[in-house]
């Protein structure tokens, strides 16, 4: 009698050649020869199982790809949401600053109205009330004419104001944290963007991985079948690998769904309302030069725009709150009018021209400005807090991303041995079942080690990417 082993690779490799009703003794009846005979056989041709699913068709591509950096940078500038919101901060920190500046440059104002008494229509009524008596000096003497025009003419002038100053420079504080708050929403867009670009390309990856993952497992569980319909395998060994299908399904599942969603985070980050997918031929290798290109190192970590927007706010609370402070010192202004109206006879006449200083000295305000005050105080506490948060934050974000790009190499070598290791032990295990000699158990193990090693290769690549990427960027200033 054959040995098992000898047993199952003959009918494997008869099993084509051999329609599917017929019996097991009817399979068996060529293998009738001994052992030696078989030995000596020629080279059977293993059983290629072939596999047709629907799940093994790939995901679609999306209806619009990204081809290169420049363009979904590109893309970026022109319809991020967040990029308007920081260039409109600017703006207005600049519209503050010209409003404070306002407080203590001259001030003009032209004021001109015309009034008519209506109970008695003879009298000069000016406007909003009061009455212009006569100053008839003798006869063709101009006098105020009914109804009566007047024209009025004021410029006033802060001469001392301590308040306005203070607020002066709160708001040009203001406004270089806005500006540093621009050029850090700038890095992180390209921080960002360059991220979702590396997790599209991996997800992207990662799908075609679990098909490739699906279709072997899909193959060893044909050879199972056949063998369990040959009579060399059991009923076990089919449920254990259909198991394994249906782990593999389940992984196919969710990375496409994954890869959807990147998909749809690109979209997002490209200002687009739907998914949108990365050009098979994006030169993912080179993102890190081009990344070069358009940000620059930092010579000093406190140079981070990040810090200096903090670091800013900080000052423009200070400023603030001395402002406040200031409300208890009295002002002095200059302020100027000139008073003309309408005449009978002639056209008008100016009639007063007075020059006045006017000190302004606060006593009691109720409290309000003590309360003021201590709001202010309050806030710059708060800045400065945020500030030495951040900075603590900046620090470890830094030491993680330098220490990544070490911790990236290394998981990726350990993954690459890893795959040679599963991809031989599956081939093993394999020939192994084929020939009798592995169980089914051992073949789903190793099927198994094998995606897993497969997908670990996949995003440790593009791990590696992503942390020369982020120890790049965590300390680069990006001026688009």
């Amino acid at each position: 009698m054959a040995t098992p082993s000898a047993l199952l690779v003959l009918l494997l490799a008869a099993a084509p050649q051999t329609p599917a009703s017929s019996t097991p003794t009817q399979q068996q009846q060529p293998a009738t020869p001994d052992a030696s005979a078989a030995a000596s056989a020629p080279a059977a041709v293993p059983f290629q199982p072939k596999v047709d699913d629907p799940m093994l068709t790939p995901v679609p591509s999306a209806p619009e790809q990204v081809k290169t950096w420049d363009e979904a940078l590109t893309r970026v500038r022109q319809r991020s949401t967040d990029l308007r919101s920081a260039e409109a901060g600017v703006t207005r920190a600049q519209g503050r600053w010209r409003q404070s500046l306002g407080l203590l440059l001259p001030n003009a104002r032209a004021n001109a109205g015309a009034g008519v008494d209506v109970l008695h229509p003879d009298v000069p009524s000016t406007a909003g009330g009061g009455v212009v008596g006569g100053i008839n000096t003798g006869t063709g003497a101009k006098v105020p004419s009914a109804p009566l025009g007047t024209l009025s003419a004021t410029l006033t002038q802060s001469i001392i104001d301590v308040g306005a100053w203070r607020g002066l420079s709160s708001a040009k504080a203001t406004e270089s944290a806005s500006v540093a708050n621009l050029q850090d929403v700038q890095r992180r867009l390209t921080q960002g963007l360059a991220q979702v670009l590396v997790a599209t390309v991996a997800a992207e990856r990662a799908a075609e991985i679990n098909r490739v993952g699906l279709r072997q497992a899909l193959e060893r569980q044909a050879i199972t079948q056949r063998s369990f319909e040959l009579g060399a395998g059991t009923q076990l060994d089919v449920v254990r690998v259909s198991q394994d299908v249906a782990v593999a399904r389940q992984s196919l599942v969710a990375g496409d769904e994954q890869l959807r969603r990147t998909r749809e985070s690109l979209g997002l980050s490209l200002g687009e309302d739907h998914g949108v997918g990365v050009n098979a031929g994006f030169n993912l290798a080179g993102l890190v030069d081009q990344t070069h290109q358009e940000c620059a190192p930092l010579q000093d970590l406190s140079a981070r725009p990040d810090l200096v927007a903090q670091r800013a706010n900080v000052d423009a609370a200070r400023e603030s709150r001395r402002q406040a402070s200031a409300g208890y010192l009295p002002t002095l202004g200059l302020s100027t009018t000139l008073l003309g109206f309408t005449t009978d006879p002639g056209f008008g006449r100016f009639a007063t021209w007075n020059v006045s200083a006017v000190l302004s000295v606060p006593l009691w305000e109720g409290g309000q400005r003590g309360g003021l005050v201590r709001e202010r105080e309050g806030i710059e506490q708060q800045a400065a807090q945020t500030l030495e948060a951040n900075r603590r934050d900046v620090s470890v974000e830094i030491s993680r991303a330098r220490r990544g790009v070490e911790v990236a190499e290394a998981l990726l070598k350990t993954a690459a041995e890893s795959l040679e290791l599963a991809d031989r032990t599956d081939r093993l295990t394999r020939r192994a079942f084929e020939v009798g000699r592995g169980s089914s158990l051992e073949l789903v193990q190793s099927g198994a080690a094998l995606r897993q090693a497969q997908l670990a290769l996949v995003l440790r690549e593009f791990e590696l990417v992503q942390a020369r990427l982020d120890a790049f960027l965590t300390e680069a200033r990006c001026d688009w």
